[in-house]
């Protein structure tokens, strides 16, 4: 099991609590991304949750955020909090993988709608979470490294295809994911590791659709605590 010492409980606070106290200036958010960072640090190569990390991009977008805290009087949502995407979900100037091989290397110049209204609410991405090839598995292990382990067992799988965020928010690296669904990949993951997940309902959340899998059927949803 993952253990958890005292300077890392701040991680286990629900998401809309971290946004209240960034909001009334109780928390900084480039305390709370050190703190996240760290902890992927640590973790990750226990759990191999993330394919991606973009520790500069959100280092970056954690300073934004506290030079907008005391500059603006209408903050969003969000403002500040730490989140994960999936990996197969186009990031602009982030890898994607779609877990496969093929696109090891693959580096986007475009982004989906759900990007772009996260980081419009305040969020920052940290990184992009392991998930099978393509999304066609309910274990999240594919040809890119070793499979996503689950933080209580890590013996034990995380479940599919959005494994490698729920492992993440079972083990306190940040508070809130984003995960997909069309016949399980949300609800199977978040059962496996204990967390709560949602598949909203279809059309909720807009989603581009991809030339593979079940894209057509699928729905974005968050995992979280």
């Amino acid at each position: 099991m993952v253990s958890v010492t005292e300077d890392q409980e701040l991680q286990f606070i629900p998401a809309y609590k971290l946004a209240e106290m960034i909001r009334y200036k109780k928390l900084s958010p480039l305390e709370l991304m050190q703190i996240t960072l760290k902890r992927i640090k640590q973790i990750n190569p226990k759990l191999n949750a993330y394919l991606t990390v973009a520790e500069e991009e959100a280092m970056q977008g954690a300073q934004k955020c506290e030079e907008t805290l005391y500059t603006s009087a209408n903050l969003k949502p969000l403002h500040g909090i730490p989140i994960s995407i999936k990996d197969l979900n186009l990031t602009k100037g982030m890898r994607t993988t779609f877990g496969s091989l093929i696109y090891k290397n693959f580096i986007p110049d475009t982004e989906g709608t759900m990007v772009r209204r996260l980081k419009a609410a305040g969020a920052i991405i940290v990184g992009k979470t392991n998930t099978p090839e393509f999304g066609q598995s309910c274990t999240t292990e594919n040809k890119l490294g070793d499979a996503c382990r689950n933080p209580w067992n890590t013996e034990m799988t995380s479940g599919g295809s959005s494994g490698g965020a729920a492992a993440s928010i079972a083990a306190g690296i940040t508070p809130l994911a984003q995960g997909s669904d069309g016949g399980g990949s949300i609800r199977i993951p978040a059962c496996f590791c204990g967390v709560y997940g949602l598949k909203a309902t279809n059309g909720r959340v807009p989603i581009e659709v991809q030339p593979w899998g079940v894209s057509h059927i699928a729905c974005y949803g968050p995992i979280t605590r």
